[in-house]
């Protein structure tokens, strides 16, 4: 159902992949185009620049608003520090109250399952750091920091996203994963891309998406270097959304549709663009 948090931290070292292949946009036609170029194209942004941009960019996620404080009985906010002689890992994460009810059990299982596997990431910055020491890199303190916000739609649903900050040795910039869970309340359930929209919708959900995305693009600013959205990345970040009143927002990690040091980590879009691909059914909270 989800990836484990080890594998979502690995997914990005040293900034983007120099195999990693996007598809670029033609802002001078009113579709995309199938060029494929590679994402580490030189930039004719120095690095003051970009530094200047990855700042205003990360600063944006970490103060974005969310439901913490009016969820705040609902909620049980935890936190897991600890340091190694090569790395630190600090965790915030959000249980349940299963006071309230029982079944919210099944949502702290999960967590606890599935993004408390500090063995697997201490592993991971293990290798790396041999990997780096092979390569005459000096030893630095490698950081791994996971913290999360979270909204509340009509009662009913509970959106999660987790942002993982990965400091890796001799990368310029921090990088970013992502990862969404939606939790119904009701029903004590987690709900996925089909509970939401019509099954078979990608392709039609993934032109919204690029439609709002080369707004952004054409309009410049922080969006240089950025880039469509593949199918092949939409697939795999497709339950990778939170909903937050009558916006859904998609989340992508570094490199998936701008280098870390510019544009976005997410795409908003309007409940009212999503009608078309919305699964017609009473469970659907986005319905009701």
């Amino acid at each position: 159902m989800r990836i484990l948090l080890s594998t979502l931290f690995l997914s990005i070292f040293l900034g983007c992949k120099n195999d990693s292949k996007k598809v670029e946009f033609d802002i001078n036609s009113e579709t995309t185009s199938n060029e494929i170029v590679d994402s580490l194209g030189v930039s004719d942004k120095d690095f003051e620049t970009q530094h200047q941009t990855f700042t205003i960019k990360r600063k944006e996620l970490i103060e974005k608003k969310d439901a913490k404080a009016e969820l705040e009985k609902l909620l049980i906010s935890k936190s897991f520090l600890k340091e190694g002689d090569w790395y630190t890992l600090e965790f915030k994460y959000p249980y349940l109250n299963e006071e309230i009810k029982p079944q919210f059990e099944n949502f702290n299982a999960y967590i606890s399952k599935y993004y408390l596997d500090v063995k697997g990431v201490e592993k991971e910055i293990l290798d790396e750091k041999r990997l780096c020491d092979s390569l005459g890199i000096a030893k630095q303190n490698e950081k791994r920091t996971v913290d999360y916000k979270i909204y509340n739609l009509n009662d009913r649903l509970i959106s999660v996203l987790f942002y993982k900050e990965n400091h890796y040795t001799a990368a310029a910039h921090a990088a970013y994963t992502f990862d969404c869970l939606n939790f119904n309340l009701e029903q004590a359930v987690f709900m996925n891309y089909e509970d939401f929209f019509n099954m078979g919708s990608e392709e039609e959900l993934r032109t919204i998406l690029n439609e709002l995305l080369k707004e952004k693009i054409n309009f410049g600013e922080m969006y240089y270097d950025c880039w469509a959205i593949s199918a092949d990345d939409f697939f795999s970040a497709k339950n990778n959304f939170v909903i937050n009143d009558a916006v859904v927002e998609f989340y992508f990690d570094d490199c998936v549709i701008c280098p870390s040091y510019t544009g976005t980590y997410s795409i908003q879009i309007p409940l009212k663009m999503l009608m078309p691909v919305l699964r017609k059914h009473k469970k659907n909270p986005l319905l009701g």
